[in-house]
């Protein structure tokens, strides 16, 4: 049996692109509705930081005063009047924003289950493709990756609910702490929240696989992270580099997209409020930068799934040595024969 080797992270990512290219018109279509929902998530902040800008620097809107004294001899003396008593300043008023936090907080959520969705999506587009399975036609192809994806969401959602478990506690228990221990504890809440931080990001890699063994291996709940955690188990630490170079070069083109977005909104904003068409110019910068993350995303998640299958061909590989040990049976010694 052939030994299967680890390769490096960048030879992943270089075979991503090979593995996508053979189905990219489809994954195009599949992700399109997404791509424009995630957008219009994402408009009202944009609208938002828009109007706080244009509050801020609007002409007009700061007011100059002084107070000129004269300086005169008094003809006599006279008592000072007594001051009134000074209000006491209450703050300014801010301006109200065009949506509200809690419609910004709900639109979050649902973004974060789009861009799941997308992960979704990519990973049953992948599995057709490594399947032979191809429909007559790009969108009877995106119908059947829409099937698929249907019927596998309820327990994708509930695998990387208990995939996000440990880092997502580990942060909502550091809120929690900070709220309650007095200041004097800061440098024992930072290395607390340090901690938990490793804790969970160690769990979240023992358990990255969990997605890939419930789409291409049909293992659900917890026998999907179980299976994962075997695939991780005695190369631990070669898996978790990949991985977090995987997760870093993704965050860093998020970041870029992110401040892109951020920039261009910016600069396209007082074009919009002269051509009266400040939401549609947003919304277009807003679109292109969705799309840009979702790209990246399928990306790395293709060379995730070479990075997976490796792991399954190492661990068929143990497999098969360990039943080849077991069948060779020691002999038993033989008799002396006596002359």
């Amino acid at each position: 049996m052939n030994q299967v080797r680890l390769k490096s992270s960048f030879i992943y990512l270089a075979n991503a692109v090979t593995d996508l290219r053979g189905n990219w018109a489809a994954l195009a279509v599949v992700l399109a509705p997404l791509m424009l929902a995630a957008a219009l998530c994402l408009l009202p902040d944009a609208l938002n930081l828009q109007s706080r800008l244009a509050n801020t620097f609007q002409p007009g809107t700061q007011n100059i005063s002084y107070s000129h004294r004269a300086s005169y001899a008094p003809i006599a003396a006279t008592p000072e009047p007594t001051p009134p008593a000074e209000k006491p300043s209450t703050p300014p008023l801010q301006e109200p924003q065009p949506y509200s936090p809690w419609i910004t907080t709900t639109l979050h959520l649902l973004f974060g289950l789009l861009t799941l969705l997308a992960t979704l999506l990519t990973l049953c587009t992948l599995y057709r493709l490594q399947s032979g399975l191809r429909a007559p036609g790009v969108l009877a192809e995106a119908i059947e990756i829409y099937k698929r994806s249907i019927w596998l969401a309820p327990g994708f959602i509930w695998v990387t609910f208990l995939q996000l478990l440990a880092p997502v506690a580990a942060i909502l228990l550091f809120q929690a702490a900070a709220r309650y221990v007095p200041e004097s504890m800061n440098i024992a809440l930072y290395v607390g929240l340090v901690a938990m931080m490793i804790v969970g990001g160690l769990v979240y890699v023992w358990l990255y696989f969990a997605q890939y063994a419930l789409i291409f291996e049909g293992r659900h709940s917890f026998h999907a992270l179980l299976h994962s955690r075997d695939l991780m188990r005695k190369r631990f630490f070669k898996a978790a580099i990949r991985i977090v170079v995987f997760l870093a070069v993704w965050s860093g083109y998020n970041s870029w997209a992110a401040a892109a977005f951020v920039l261009v909104s910016l600069l396209f904003g007082p074009v919009g409020v002269v051509t009266d068409s400040l939401g549609a110019t947003i919304f277009i910068v807003d679109l292109a930068a969705i799309g840009v993350s979702f790209a990246t995303a399928a990306f790395f998640v293709a060379a995730g799934l070479r990075l997976y299958q490796d792991l399954a061909g190492l661990q068929a590989a143990e497999r098969y040595d360990a039943a080849a040990r077991a069948g060779l049976q020691p002999t038993a010694p033989l008799p002396n024969v006596v002359a």
